[in-house]
């Protein structure tokens, strides 16, 4: 690799690095957010250790869409410091055409497409099952005796016993105090029967002023110590009572078995059974082809922001943000809608998922293809010259209207209002203020939509 060129990786790499951790960081966020894993661990009082394992199994998901959006942002940032600072103008001076860029660029496309192809093709469905597996682990270890007081809780025995508490003093340890404890039993009473006593349809029931209550989650039964116990049952001959009193007592509640949650069957299928199962599977065939097309993103946006970066004079890193969130919410939510019509078997699958990458790389390439075309025949001239009619259109209408000095002197001055030079920088700040904010709110949406998604696709929600 040639000095420019090692020159034009490390300044991308860098930008592209940082970009990728910044929607990292937020799409762990929208997965914290929405997950029940982390709410599961935390009320189980789960080691660091096991938390941070978890985090590290988020990892993969995120990284198959932060990748593209970090690659794009990367370029368009190095890029565009490079055309603003002269460097780009100074290596066209020198008889270096723009395309020297493209090789460098691509190179880091490319690495960022196997990257992103490892997460998607191997790590993502093994990551799914594992923390599918936590989950059930953790719920399996979450027996608690810090029930909801004065509600009749009914997860004992497969329905036999029911449970009422009037108060739960709960303590520092996995054991909590009950006041007022009420237990019906309702065992059937053939089973319930004692040699000399053969009860009645009633259910026995149990009385307590108080209880300690120990849970066991290996056991999956909850141990009760209670005073003031009395117990109380109705015999076959409704005339007959059975009360029984005694200052302390014992009883141990059988809590339900907690079922596991299954994954879904099709999202964490190894990359070879799915190819198998596509043959006959629609869903499973629109699996196999989003986990092959997400990670070519990467190298379609590379190649697309090739042209934007270069061609970019002022824009800095706001600008770079902003086109980064537009093209990236174009790109997402055509491959959403057309997956959409795929799942409903309106569109075939190939052409639902490659559409968008499809549109993408052709549009890179007439990119490139102008890329050293001068003036006006350039189409990213044209582009930029309706972008800039738009902003200045925009500006014009934040900023206050442009007047003369003397008439400026023949105004009344008032103290809260900003000066000429104050307008300008204030306006200039609320525009890419403005910007920016729309671009994070634009961005929150896609990843709400995003965790949304299965309940639209599941209730035939139209886009």
């Amino acid at each position: 690799m040639r000095i420019l060129s090692r020159a034009i990786f490390r300044e991308i790499t860098s930008s592209a690095l940082l970009g990728t951790l910044l929607f990292t960081f937020v799409l762990f966020m929208q997965k914290l957010g929405s997950g029940k894993l982390f709410e599961v661990l935390l009320r189980g009082s789960a080691p660091p250790a096991k938390v941070a394992y978890l985090l590290a199994l988020l990892l993969p998901s995120a990284l198959i869409f932060a990748l593209p959006v970090g690659t794009l942002v990367g370029v368009l940032i190095g890029l565009g410091r490079m055309s603003s600072d002269g460097e780009i103008v100074a290596m066209r001076a020198a008889g270096v055409p723009s395309r020297q860029v493209v090789a460098p660029v691509l190179f880091y496309g490319l690495l960022a497409t196997l990257v992103a192809g490892a997460c998607s093709l191997y790590f993502n469905p093994l990551v799914i099952r594992e923390t599918y597996r936590l989950r059930n682990e953790a719920l399996a270890q979450q027996l608690t005796a810090e029930i909801q007081p004065r509600v009749f809780e009914e997860q004992f025995t497969n329905n036999n016993t029911i449970l009422y508490v009037g108060d739960v003093i709960p303590s520092a340890t996995t054991t909590a105090r009950w006041k007022n404890v009420f237990i019906a039993d309702l065992t059937p009473p053939e089973e319930r029967n004692k040699p000399g006593r053969e009860y009645g349809d009633s259910p026995r029931i149990t009385v307590a002023a108080e209880a300690v209550a120990a849970p066991d989650p290996v056991t999956n039964t909850i141990q009760l110590s209670m005073a003031g116990v009395s117990t109380h049952e109705v015999d076959r001959d409704p005339t007959i009572y059975y009360n029984t009193s005694a200052p302390t007592g014992e009883q141990v509640l059988q809590a339900k078995v907690r079922t596991g949650e299954a994954a879904n069957p099709i999202t964490s299928l190894d990359t070879r059974p799915l190819l198998e199962q596509s043959r006959e599977n629609r869903d499973a065939l629109i699996e196999l082809h989003q986990r092959l097309a997400l990670p070519i993103a990467c190298l379609l946006l590379a190649a697309v922001g090739i042209p934007l970066g270069v061609s970019s004079r002022r824009s800095g890193k706001s600008g770079a943000f902003v086109i980064t969130v537009f093209l990236a919410f174009l790109y997402w939510m055509s491959m959403i809608s057309l997956i959409g019509l795929a799942k409903q078997g309106r569109l075939p699958v190939l052409l639902a998922v490659w559409t968008p990458n499809t549109v993408f790389g052709l549009f890179g390439l007439l990119l490139l293809w102008n890329l050293e075309r001068p003036g006006d025949r350039d189409i990213l001239s044209r582009l930029r010259a309706l972008w800039g009619n738009a902003v200045a259109g925009m500006q014009k209408l934040v900023a206050l209207p442009r007047m003369g000095a003397s008439r400026l002197r023949s105004l009344p001055r008032i103290p809260l209002l900003p000066g000429v030079v104050d307008t300008y920088v204030l306006s200039s700040f609320l525009f890419y203020f403005t910007m920016l904010l729309g671009s994070f709110v634009l961005l929150a949406h896609i990843f709400i939509f995003f965790e949304l998604l299965s309940d639209i696709f599941s209730r035939g929600i139209p886009m």
